[in-house]
Parts: C-alpha cells; sequence; structure tokens
C-alpha cells in the first residue's frame, strides 16, 4: 500500500488539478442547469464510475497501450465528444419538456438510472483520463511497499473521491441556480438550453483537441 505520505502528496495534487475548473466542470455544470440539482450529482455520481474501469485499465497496464496509439485515442475520443453533442442536443430539444405552467417541473424526463447511465459513458470514453492518469499515477508508486497495481487502484479511488466531491458542489451550486430560474417557464427552458449549449460545445472542443492533449 502506498505510504502516508504518499498519500498526502497524491491527495494535495489531486486538489490542486480538480479544482481547477475543466472538462468534468463544464459537464456537470451543463447537466445541472438541464436537469437540476439531482440530475447533476447523478451525473457525478455515474461519471466516478466511469473512471473506475479507466483506473483499472491503467493498473493493469492496458491503459498505456491506449495512451500510445493514435487510432484507439482517437476513435475513444471521437465517440466521447459525439455522445456529448448528442447529450447537449436531446438537452436542447426536451427543454420544455414536462413543464406546468408556473414552471414547475410536473415530472422527471430522466430516471435516475438514466442518468447514471449517461454520466458512466461520459466518464468511461473519456480517453484524456487513461493519459493522465498513465502520466501521474507511477509518479507517486512506492516500488517497495506492495503490488504496483493495488496501489495504483487505491491512488485512482482516492482521485475519484475527491473529484466527486469537488464536482458535487459544482452540481449543487448549477443546479440551486437552475432552480431559481424554475418560476418562469421562459427562464427555465432557456437555462435548460444553456446547459445543452454547453455540453455541446464541450464535445465540439474534445473532439478537435489534438491527440495528446
Amino acid at each position: 500500500m502506498p505510504t502516508l505520505d504518499t498519500f498526502a502528496a497524491f491527495a494535495l495534487a489531486s486538489v490542486i488539478l480538480i479544482v481547477i475548473p475543466g472538462p468534468s466542470v463544464l459537464f456537470v455544470i451543463g447537466r445541472s442547469l438541464s436537469y437540476g440539482r439531482l440530475g447533476g450529482l447523478l451525473s457525478v455520481l455515474g461519471n466516478g464510475l466511469g473512471v473506475l474501469p479507466l483506473v483499472a485499465a491503467v493498473a493493469l497496464g492496458m491503459g498505456t497501450i491506449v495512451a500510445q496509439s493514435i487510432v484507439l485515442f482517437t476513435i475513444i475520443k471521437l465517440l466521447g465528444a459525439a455522445y456529448l453533442i448528442y447529450l447537449g442536443v436531446q438537452a436542447i430539444r426536451h427543454r420544455k419538456d414536462d413543464m406546468t405552467s408556473d414552471g414547475e417541473s410536473a415530472r422527471r424526463t430522466l430516471t435516475p438510472a438514466v442518468m447514471l447511465r449517461q454520466g458512466f459513458l461520459v466518464g468511461v470514453t473519456n480517453p484524456k483520463t487513461i493519459v493522465f492518469f498513465v502520466a501521474v499515477l507511477p509518479q507517486f508508486v512506492s516500488f517497495g511497499a506492495g503490488t504496483i497495481p493495488l496501489q495504483m487502484m487505491v491512488l485512482g479511488l482516492v482521485f475519484i473521491t475527491i473529484g466527486f466531491v469537488c464536482d458535487a458542489v459544482w452540481a449543487i451550486l448549477a443546479g440551486t441556480a437552475q432552480s431559481w430560474f424554475a418560476k418562469s417557464p421562459r427562464s427555465l427552458s432557456g437555462i435548460r438550453a444553456t446547459g445543452g449549449g454547453l455540453m455541446i460545445g464541450l464535445g465540439g472542443s474534445l473532439a478537435l483537441t489534438g491527440n495528446k492533449a
């Protein structure tokens, strides 16, 4: 197992990296603006669960293959980008669904299971996460402290936990902002469309970035 000093150093590095707004934050904000606090939190949880297979892949050495293969990296990247754009388009298309005359949601458009599944797919199709873990995790492994794959899994879980907490804060803040607009059907429709636009923009940005960015 990693030493306490290693845990502390990795946790500090993770916090520094996570608190800087990036793609995951934009995804969470977009989902929260479109589907409220619960939708944002479920998306955060699903996204974190989607990162688990990537941590396992890196720990077992398969992540290096993806990180070094331009073809595999590009395929996964484009799949993830296309799915983000699809989610954004769906959010815009259904921005007026299930609203009563006072703007409140009469029923949930998406079930919790669907929210989780969508968040999972976004997380597991993010090849940049693999590249990050391939580059960072080995630097915090203690080669004399036990099985290296197990150490990488533990460190990966630490990163996922910190990421969940930080992203959950963004989800709550953005979801609260959405609830403020819920009293007006036009405002709620607009804020949902804004969330969808953020996801489309994020998907487009992911598709256009370089393979090793």
